[in-house]
C-alpha cells in the first residue's frame, strides 16, 4: 500500500484519532480504519460495503461517473475492438499484453487443457434433466478439486498456475456439457483446431450426426461477450471468491463459490431477467404500456437491461456490445423472432425518451448480450453460465493477486448487533 502523508481526524467523545489517508493511482482517496477498533473501540457500519475498500488491486479500474472501465490501464473499448478474449485473459493474469510468442504459448496451453476428466461425465448424469445449468455448474466446478489433486496446493506457485489454466480452459466445456445435458443431446468434445469462442459454440450446437461450421460473425460476437464480461473489479461474485480464498480454500472451491453468487438475478442473472421482461411485454404494441409502468413511482415494475448500479452515465461495454448485436441481427435476422423485434423497438424508444435520457437509463451490456445470445439460439437458462465462463479469468486474476498480497487476512466483517441481550434459559414447563 502507498505511504500516507495525510490524515483524517475523527473525534469521538472529545478524543481525536488520526486516520491515514491513501491516494490510489486512480479513483477517490481512502481513509484507513484498520486500527480504529484497537484505538477507539468502535467499528464502522457499511451495509453492502459500498463505501469500503477491502483490498489493494492493480487489475481493473472503473469510474462509474465517467463511464470508464480499464483492465491493467487499457480501456475496454480498445480491448474489445482490437484484442480478443484469450489475449485479455493473459493481460488480466500477468499484468501486461503478451508478445506474439507468449500469446501463442498461452493459447496452446489453454487449448490443450479444454477436455475434462472422463469420469466427470458421470457427475452430469446424476442431475435431473431439467436442472438449471447453473446448478449443474456449481456442482461440477466444485467437484474439480476431487479430480485435479495436483493443482490444489495454493502455496505452490506452479500449482496455482496450472489450476488457473485448467479453469479458464475447462469452463466452456463444462458449460456446454451442462447445456447439452439439459436438452438431452450427447456431449460434444472440444477441438484443438478451433479458437476459444468457436470451440464453445461448436460444443453447444454441434451434433454427432452432421458437421457443424461456426460462422465467424457469431464467433466474434461470442468472443466479445467473453471479453466484455472478463472482469469488473470488486463485484459481489469477485468479493465472494476473495472471501472464500482468504480462508485458504482450494481454487476450484473458490470459483464454485463465485459461480453460486453470480447466479443471483441482481448480478449475473440480469441478462436472463432482461429477456424474461421482453417475453412479459410479448408484443411491440405493448411497449408504451410498459414504459408508462416504468415511469410510475407506485408501480414496482422495472425495465431490466437499462441503467447500471456502477455506471451513472453510460456502460462503456454496451457501446461495443451494441455493434456486435447489430452484426448478429443483420446476419440472423429478426423477422421471425418477436422478442428481438420488441428489443429493437424498446431500444429505439428508450434512447430518444426524455425520461430515460434525464435518468441516464441507457441500454446496458446485459440488454445487448441477452439479445445476441437469444438470436444465437441459447435458452435464457444458459445466459448466466456463459457469464460464468467469461468471468472465470477475472475471478482467477483476483484470486492470484490476493494470494500474493502479504497483507492478506481472513475476511471477517463485523456487525451492528440489534438482538436480545443476555437472558437466562427458561425450562420448557415454565414457558
Amino acid at each position: 500500500m502507498a505511504h500516507s502523508t495525510r490524515t483524517a481526524s475523527l473525534t469521538i467523545d472529545g478524543k481525536t484519532y488520526e486516520l491515514p489517508i491513501y491516494s490510489p493511482t486512480a479513483g477517490p482517496d481512502v481513509i484507513d480504519i484498520t486500527k480504529l477498533y484497537a484505538q477507539a473501540g468502535v467499528f464502522t457500519h457499511d451495509p453492502g460495503f459500498t463505501s469500503t475498500s477491502a483490498c489493494d488491486s492493480a487489475i481493473t479500474f472503473i469510474d462509474g461517473d465517467k463511464g470508464e472501465l480499464m483492465h491493467r490501464g487499457y480501456p475496454i473499448d480498445q480491448l474489445a475492438e482490437k484484442s480478443h478474449y484469450l489475449e485479455v485473459c493473459y493481460l488480466l493474469l500477468y499484468g501486461e499484453l503478451p508478445s506474439a510468442a507468449e500469446l501463442e504459448t498461452f493459447e496452446t496451453t489453454i487449448t490443450r487443457h479444454t477436455m475434462i476428466h472422463e469420469q466427470m461425465h458421470n457427475f452430469f448424469r446424476g442431475f435431473r434433466r431439467d436442472a438449471h445449468p447453473m446448478a449443474t455448474m456449481v456442482g461440477v466446478v466444485g467437484a474439480m478439486s476431487a479430480f485435479y489433486h495436483d493443482s490444489t496446493d495454493i502455496t505452490d506457485e506452479r500449482q496455482r498456475e496450472i489450476a488457473s489454466h485448467r479453469l479458464i480452459a475447462k469452463m466452456p466445456t463444462i458449460a456446454a456439457m451442462a447445456y447439452k445435458y439439459s436438452i438431452g443431446q450427447p456431449f460434444v468434445y472440444p477441438r484443438n483446431d478451433l479458437d476459444y469462442a468457436s470451440n464453445f459454440l461448436r460444443m453447444c450446437f454441434a451434433v454427432p450426426a452432421e458437421e457443424y461450421v461456426v460462422d465467424p460473425i457469431l464467433a466474434r460476437a461470442m468472443d466479445r461477450i467473453f471479453t466484455l464480461h472478463a472482469d469488473h473489479e470488486q463485484n459481489a461474485s469477485t468479493s465472494t471468491v476473495r472471501l472464500a480464498s482468504s480462508s485458504g480454500a482450494n481454487p476450484f472451491a473458490c470459483i464454485a463459490a463465485g459461480i453460486a453468487c453470480l447466479w443471483g438475478p441482481a448480478h449475473g442473472g440480469a441478462n436472463q431477467a432482461c429477456l424474461e421482461m421482453l417475453k412479459e411485454i410479448g408484443h411491440p404494441d405493448r411497449i408504451p404500456e410498459f414504459i408508462a409502468r416504468a415511469k410510475d413511482k407506485n408501480d414496482p415494475f422495472r425495465l431490466m437491461g437499462f441503467g447500471h448500479r456502477v455506471y451513472k452515465n453510460f456502460d462503456p461495454r454496451a457501446t461495443v456490445m451494441k455493434k456486435s448485436a447489430d452484426e448478429v441481427l443483420d446476419l440472423l435476422g429478426v423477422e421471425n423472432n418477436p422478442l428481438l423485434q420488441i428489443a429493437k423497438e424498446l431500444e429505439r424508444i428508450a434512447v430518444n425518451d426524455d425520461y430515460f435520457i434525464e435518468k441516464k437509463l441507457f441500454p446496458n451490456v446485459d440488454f445487448y448480450s441477452g439479445i445476441i445470445l437469444e438470436a444465437m439460439g441459447f435458452p435464457t437458462s444458459m445466459f448466466t453460465p456463459i457469464f460464468a465462463v467469461s468471468r472465470t479469468v477475472g475471478w482467477i486474476s483476483q484470486w492470484k493477486e490476493q494470494l500474493a498480497d502479504p497483507a492478506m487476512k481472513i475476511g471477517r466483517p463485523r456487525q451492528l448487533y440489534m438482538g436480545a441481550t443476555a437472558r437466562d434459559y427458561v425450562e420448557i414447563e415454565n414457558r
